[in-house]
């Protein structure tokens, strides 16, 4: 059984909450005093405190600052039950975080129903809350925030830009978004603008943030759909503060629901005339009505800011601001402008009506002691502003509906598309590998026919071709050779492009190593200084990793040939991308102002006269480091060697980069 207590020093009020709380099944506690209140909180886990604003040993709104403050009970729901005399009392209670605000007299059955909305809102499933996500470029006001939530009991995510913090509500769905107007990218507004656009995040609550002094500034916001708005200048605690309300506003209501259907509609009436002003809630309160008094404009757009009604009722002639003032600024923000708003007069000016109207009033009822016609009329706009809201509901069903189907179909026409994009791409592959297999073996025969006759001729006929034919014949082997040497580059070109990515931990030193012994292998009358930093390793393919270095270094290897004291080294380097790894040699070199070309198939920057290749390692090398998410660029100096940088993308649990 839920637990409530009632603090009130009216014995008859405490027995009257008490026999109402109890004909419903929850258990009420009455309190007389703040001290006694104190002592129950103390015994017993409360759920839900009705809280008296004047009591003989404090200040109730006082205490339910007390409870905010605490841990424990900061989130307990809180209904102030108290006098209408004055209108800052309400305005203080909801400021300092009452969840609901009820005047005396009141209607016990509303009392308990909204009371039991706020328990049950409190008891439902999955109330843990969600983490709270800060969108900010400003690393130092990100950070300060973050300390500040964390020390109130959040949870906090932080982004540093629009586009980074949508990616992080789909994912990680916060319960509230705190987001700077001015972002780099997408601004704040388009942010909160694309929440609501979201069915699933419609919900959100949202609080702008701003340096701009500009008064408008406030209005675009909440135009966006923001639920607050705060500038960055105020102390940090009164963004803590707005958070507090929003959520518990997100708290209290059900989706698609303004307010309650259980209880009565909430109606501001606003007239300078204390005895008008009673006359007037004394005919409201008999139809049912829940009625705020307040004597002024100015108090009206105070309680406005912090509490939701259902219908304005303003008397046109008032101190201070007066009613077509009060009208204008009501309907010039978009979250009241829908509240619908009747302007009552004593004066008979037609004018006055017009004007009343012309700044948006959406009714105009001349005073009288006789209050059924004005009844009447609250009625009727009542009604209207239902139909309204019903309406909207169901156009925001079909537009949900449109969206949903409008997403269904293109999901399908993606997954349609895929499909025929990968067997599109599985029929291509099979073509490649066809035509791989004919060059394989297709062009390889005649071409060892070219060269295996023309080394017979030669051999045995020698003498009989002389020295012309001799020649002839020789340049026709050495180009069957390198059309054979084309066509393996080219197969292994295709291979890396296509083969399985095995990625594990790879000893780049020890392969290094080998791939140098099989260079010298080859060449051993060359002496070549060769430095390969020990213990580098990395997270990648190994055979494909052997075959970088087997197109680098056999590169530098070759490219040295002409040095007096060919030297290679292979290390690790500092990139921007985060470690790397540098083949360094004191070759031939290149001109820089065409390193671009060095990595097309094919293109070369030094004659096959002077240094022998296909023009394709380098080219194979960029693939495969692509293909491990990574980059490869050259640096050089004609006739000083040349520097070639690479890097690969670091894998969890495969390894690192260089030791």
């Amino acid at each position: 059984m839920s637990l409530v207590l009632v603090v009130d020093d009216s014995l008859t009020v405490r027995m009257d909450l008490a026999d109402a709380f109890e004909a419903v099944g929850v258990r009420a506690v009455p309190c007389a005093t703040l001290a006694e209140a104190r002592r129950a909180l103390e015994l017993e886990p409360v759920e839900l405190v009705v809280l008296d604003v004047l009591l003989p040993d404090g200040d109730g709104v006082d205490f339910l600052r007390e409870l905010r403050e605490a841990p424990q009970s900061a989130h307990l729901p809180v209904l102030v039950l108290s006098a209408e005399a004055e209108v800052k009392h309400r305005i203080r209670g909801l400021e300092t975080g009452a969840n609901e605000y009820v005047g005396k007299p009141y209607d016990r059955g509303y009392v308990v129903a909204r009371a039991r909305e706020l328990l049950h809102a409190r008891q439902a499933p999955g109330t843990d809350r969600a983490p709270v996500l800060i969108i900010d470029d400003s690393i130092t006001f990100r950070e300060e925030l973050r300390e500040l939530l964390q020390r109130g009991g959040h949870t906090v995510l932080s982004a540093g830009s629009g586009e980074d913090g949508l990616r992080l509500i789909a994912a990680q769905r916060p319960g509230a978004l705190l987001v700077d107007g001015v972002l780099p990218g997408i601004d704040g507004a388009t942010v909160i603008r694309r929440v609501r656009l979201d069915a699933a995040l419609r919900g959100l609550p949202c609080i702008l943030l701003t340096a701009s002094e500009d008064r408008g500034a406030e209005l675009l916001a909440l135009d966006a759909g923001a639920d607050a708005f705060v500038r960055k200048d105020e102390e940090l605690e009164v963004i803590l503060a707005r958070l507090a309300t929003v959520l518990r506003h997100a708290e209290q209501r059900p989706p698609d629901q303004a307010a309650s259907t259980l209880g009565p509609k909430k109606i501001l009436a606003v007239d300078d005339s204390p005895t008008y002003l009673h006359e007037l809630a004394a005919a409201l309160r008999a139809e049912g009505y829940d009625v705020v008094p307040v004597r002024s404009g100015e108090e009206a757009l105070e309680l406005l800011a912090v509490q939701a009604v259902d219908c304005v009722l303003l008397d046109l002639v008032m101190p201070g601001l007066g009613g077509h003032e009060t009208c204008r600024r009501i309907k010039a923000v978009p979250v009241m402008r829908e509240i619908p708003l009747i302007m009552l007069t004593a004066l008979e000016d037609r004018g006055a009506m017009l004007e009343g109207l012309s700044v948006g009033a959406d009714d105009y009822i001349a005073k009288s002691a006789d209050f059924e016609v004005l009844k009447a009329r609250v009625r009727a706009q009542l009604r209207r502003r239902q139909f309204e809201d019903e309406h909207r509901r169901v156009r925001e069903r079909l537009l949900q509906k449109e969206l949903e189907a409008t997403e269904a179909r293109a999901v399908r026409e993606l997954a349609e598309t895929r499909a025929g994009l990968v067997a599109e791409l599985e029929r291509k592959n099979r073509e490649l590998e066809a035509f791989s297999y004919s060059v394989s073996h297709d062009l390889r025969a005649p071409l060892r026919s070219i060269d295996g006759f023309s080394q017979a001729l030669l051999e045995d006929h020698a003498d009989a071709l002389g020295p012309r034919g001799r020649d002839y014949l020789g340049r026709v082997r050495a180009a069957a050779q390198r059309m054979a040497e084309l066509i393996d580059d080219l197969l292994e070109l295709s291979r890396v492009s296509r083969a399985e990515l095995c990625v594990g931990r790879v000893d780049l030193s020890a392969l290094a190593q080998a791939v140098v012994a099989e260079l010298r292998r080859r060449e051993p009358e060359r002496t070549v200084t060769v430095d390969i930093e020990p213990g580098m390793e990395m997270a990648a393919d190994r055979k494909l990793m052997r075959i970088v270095l087997e197109n680098l270094l056999g590169n530098a290897w070759k490219f040295t040939s002409r040095a007096a004291d060919a030297h290679i080294t292979l290390g690790t380097a500092a990139t921007e991308d985060g470690a790397g790894w540098a083949v360094c040699d004191n070759g031939a070199g290149f001109d820089v102002t065409f390193a671009d070309k060095l990595f097309r198939p094919f293109q070369r920057l030094h004659s096959v006269s002077e240094f022998s290749g296909t023009g394709i390692g380098l080219a194979t090398v960029q693939r495969i480091i692509d293909r491990h998410g990574g980059r490869v660029w050259a640096d050089a100096t004609v006739g000083a060697g040349a520097i070639f940088t690479f890097t690969v993308a670091q894998r969890q649990g495969a390894g690192g980069a260089g030791r």
